[in-house]
């Protein structure tokens, strides 16, 4: 009769031992100098990488949410983000522009670069991210609408793969006006185009 082993469970072994199989499966000798403490550098890096699973979007924006009249464009261009790609596992990074029209409220813009990191902070896909901050915003404030365009870099294509060194993905989430209104999503793109740094 054929024996079947069954795979460890996940809380039979810890991120440590994982990391540590990890690399022996890889050919290296985990004991050596320079790899004995891998495990635990591993274990701290994605647990900062990994840090907006622990943090609620939602809770962040209501915070700081601002009775005001002013009813023309915000933009928070230029917003650098790190994610991690969930497919490899492997860095992602770019900029964030993000725009919305108030309908009496805004929020504290150090808010919009927090909002991004919780999400980013995440294992991602850079299309998911973009609605994601675009949805979250809409539903804080319900605005005249939300615009939101992601450039990104992303290493499984630069270091694995096509290997192409200087592509860059482009996404965009557009709510309300920004979608309905072509005026209003041309001059958005126009403003987050005119700036001297790019990805």
């Amino acid at each position: 009769m054929k024996q079947t082993t069954e795979p460890a469970t996940l809380t039979s072994a810890s991120f440590e031992d994982l990391i540590r199989e990890m690399l022996v499966r890889l050919g290296e000798d985990a004991g050596r100098e320079g790899l004995v403490r891998t495990p635990e550098r591993v274990h701290k890096a994605f647990q900062f990488l990994t840090k907006g699973y622990n943090e609620d979007p939602e809770a962040l924006l209501k915070k700081a949410l601002f009775t005001v009249t002013y009813d023309e464009m915000v933009i928070v261009k230029d917003v650098e983000m790190f994610s991690l790609c969930e497919h490899h596992m492997l860095p992602f990074f770019g900029k964030v522009h993000v725009a919305y029209i108030p309908k009496g409220r805004v929020i504290g813009l150090s808010k919009i670069p927090r909002l991004i990191e919780i999400f980013s902070r995440r294992l991602q896909i850079q299309e998911r991210l973009t609605t994601q901050i675009a949805e979250t915003i809409q539903k804080a404030i319900d605005p005249q609408g939300v615009g939101v365009v992601i450039e990104a870099r992303h290493l499984c294509m630069m270091m694995r793969g096509v290997e192409k060194q200087h592509s860059a993905a482009v996404t965009s989430s557009m709510l309300g006006c920004f979608r309905n209104e072509q005026e209003t999503r041309s001059e958005f793109l126009s403003l987050i185009r005119n700036r001297p740094n790019g990805v």
